[in-house]
């Protein structure tokens, strides 16, 4: 694979990402000051996808963000220093995002805005029109990012949607395609008839879901991971003793101590949080590193029904 770059702020501070490696180059983590990063310049770092376009390893996730609370919350995560804020369809926000893209004095070209195409529209001609209304709702004439939510296999409906996602992006209107939720499977399906695969795959990954499987398939395939739910939506995992241990072995919290063990496993994390003090700790991950013991370790915590809530892509649907 040819050789990308990683940007901190306009600024090269490493000159590779092997997606065939393990783990991000610990280059990628050098420490920046002992007192963490200013919030006025908290811009998370960046990798290049397989399509040349570039996406920042930390996004803001915005599931229940909605009205003008959403909007207030979406508006400090940029102050904090967040740039990509991840909606969908069925988030039922993209005007709350859009209104978020209006107010904010950054500029298009510094946010990187992704939605989701929901399971009712994967028809080609609904897939398209689709697409065309999320910008008219975020007053956008792009999307950085465009992913099929669910592959929804019962419907079979993926590949179609996929097509359109191809063609919208040949249209302008997607500058990186990608999907969500896409088992190797259908990710192999994809490709046989299309000939092309997504740059990113949307999946739940917390330390009791660690997707070691997909992890390495998307990375044979030059597909960028990316982690929903990298907290486990507050489930236990944020009491777990072994994790407990390694965040006070680095006086962290273990929200930041799971978010850094997902970058250094190579995957992007969008997490979620309405607390300006939560939102400034899940930026904070470049001043630390964890060991490989301490990696390991919390990859032995994968257990077998570590989905939060039982959705498996190969028969959940999602309309």
């Amino acid at each position: 694979m040819s050789e990308n770059v990683l940007f901190n702020q306009g600024q090269i501070i490493s000159s590779k990402y092997d997606f065939s490696k393990a783990y991000l180059s610990a280059e990628l983590f050098k420490k920046k000051d002992s007192n963490g990063p200013e919030p006025s310049a908290n811009q998370p770092e960046k990798i290049t996808l397989s399509d040349g376009n570039e996406i920042p390893l930390i996004g803001f996730g915005t599931y229940t963000l909605t009205g003008g609370a959403g909007v207030n919350t979406m508006m400090q995560a940029l102050s904090t220093g967040y740039r990509a804020l991840d909606s969908a369809v069925n988030y039922e926000n993209e005007g709350a995002v859009g209104e978020v893209i209006r107010r904010t004095s950054l500029s298009r070209e510094n946010l990187f805005i992704t939605s989701k195409l929901p399971g009712r529209h994967q028809r080609f001609d609904e897939a398209i029109a689709t697409i065309q209304e999320s910008l008219y709702r975020m007053h956008l004439d792009y999307f950085d990012l465009y992913l099929i939510h669910w592959p929804n296999p019962i419907e079979d409906h993926y590949v179609e949607a996929w097509q359109a996602l191809i063609k919208a992006q040949k249209m302008g209107l997607i500058r990186s395609i990608g999907v969500s939720n896409f088992l190797p499977e259908h990710l192999e399906r994809l490709e046989k008839e299309t000939g092309v695969l997504p740059v990113v795959n949307q999946v739940e990954l917390h330390p009791y879901w660690s997707q070691a499987k997909q992890r390495q398939f998307d990375k044979d395939h030059g597909i960028f991971t990316q982690a929903w739910s990298p907290l486990g939506r507050a489930n236990t995992v944020l009491q777990d003793k072994t994790i407990q241990k390694i965040a006070e072995a680095h006086n962290k919290s273990i929200a930041q101590i799971i978010l850094r063990w997902e970058l250094q496993l190579g995957v992007g994390v969008i997490p979620k949080s309405s607390s300006s003090k939560r939102q400034f700790e899940n930026l904070d991950l470049f001043n630390f590193e964890l060991s490989e013991e301490e990696v390991s370790s919390i990859l032995a915590l994968d257990k077998p029904d570590g989905r939060t809530n039982n959705q498996d892509p190969a028969t959940y649907q999602e309309f």
